[in-house]
């Protein structure tokens, strides 16, 4: 963890503590938000790169990314930065994620600000972030670019959305410090919500996380981890055969 100049933020999510350098801490969590070396490079290492992006969206039609933890919303500017870069006519990509406790815009700005090659993304989305952020937020970045944040318990939102997603950014807190963004219902929940040839992502390698998606049906693999960090997990959902 880094030093302590910490600036405590009350919300909603509890305590949310800027360390050294702007880094967002969640108190209620006792973890950082992001890579601590680079999220935003661990954003191409592990998720986009984890699910075979940008080559997959690059046809026409809708394409949904589904994750676990918004946070910061780092992915989510990062991903449509790469996704501007190379959409194709008719592309749309609705990026769906499940937060417990959204951050203010002020917050997502502040935390966003350290990476200048995501401005553009950064202030759009503050700008047309809501002043009280809570229930479903549904916002559109732009003409080819959906954003909805659905807001409390993850297992429930999972579980009741009619929605079917192409791949997945499981981006939790770390197991060890949230477990329950890890659990075997929620995984079962991911996985039933995932198309076929769908796939996930996660910077997680933890033993339980491993087991839970294979036994939720994914077939698993891991790969290096992003700056030193021995594995991560990817895997598919099979496509059952005669489908």
């Amino acid at each position: 963890m880094t030093g302590s100049t910490s600036t405590p933020t009350a919300g909603d999510s509890g305590t949310l503590l800027w360390h050294e350098g702007d880094m967002p801490y969640s108190a209620a969590f006792g973890d950082h938000f992001y890579c601590q070396t680079d999220g935003r490079l661990e954003c191409g290492h592990v998720f986009l790169s984890g699910n075979a992006l940008p080559s997959r969206w690059e046809t026409d039609g809708l394409f949904r990314i589904g994750e676990l933890g918004f946070g910061t919303g780092l992915n989510a500017c990062e991903t449509w930065r790469q996704w501007k870069l190379t959409r194709r006519p008719g592309g749309v990509l609705h990026f769906v994620s499940f937060e417990l406790y959204p951050m203010s815009a002020s917050d997502l700005s502040r935390a966003l600000s350290r990476w200048p090659e995501i401005d553009a993304e950064r202030e759009a989305l503050a700008a047309l972030w809501p002043s009280e952020p809570g229930g479903t937020i549904d916002i559109a970045l732009d003409e080819a670019t959906r954003l909805t944040v659905v807001c409390g318990d993850a297992l429930a939102s999972v579980t009741g959305t009619d929605l079917a997603f192409d791949a997945w950014y499981l981006d939790g807190f770390a197991p060890s410090r949230n477990s329950a963004m890890w659990s075997a219902e929620l995984m079962n929940a991911v996985f039933a919500t995932t198309v076929e040839g769908g796939t996930f992502a996660t910077y997680a390698a933890a033993g339980f996380v491993r087991r839970n998606l294979i036994a939720a049906g994914f077939e698993v693999e891991r790969r290096k981890g992003f700056a030193g960090k021995r594995e991560m997990l990817c895997g598919v959902k099979p496509v059952r055969s005669g489908a």
